[in-house]
């Protein structure tokens, strides 16, 4: 078995430097997109409750001209 390669301090520092930036960065990155996130689930909900009811409106129309008694 090969011994392990001894990595230079400076490229272990550079490792721990990025990772904990990248950690920070991530953070910051998700309580920016959070809000947004939020806000375009609730229009999505507010929009699929009116095309909801367009639906119900357009299938009792739908069903009503076909019970007619005038066929």
């Amino acid at each position: 078995m090969v011994p392990p390669v001894v990595v230079s301090p400076v490229i272990k520092t550079a490792r721990w430097s990025f990772l904990l930036i990248g950690m920070f960065y991530g953070k910051q990155r998700y309580d920016y997109l959070k809000p947004r996130a939020e806000e375009e689930r609730r229009v999505e909900e507010a929009e699929k409750k009116i095309r909801e009811e367009q639906e119900k409106i357009a299938k009792a129309l739908a069903e009503a001209s076909e019970d007619t008694i005038l066929k």
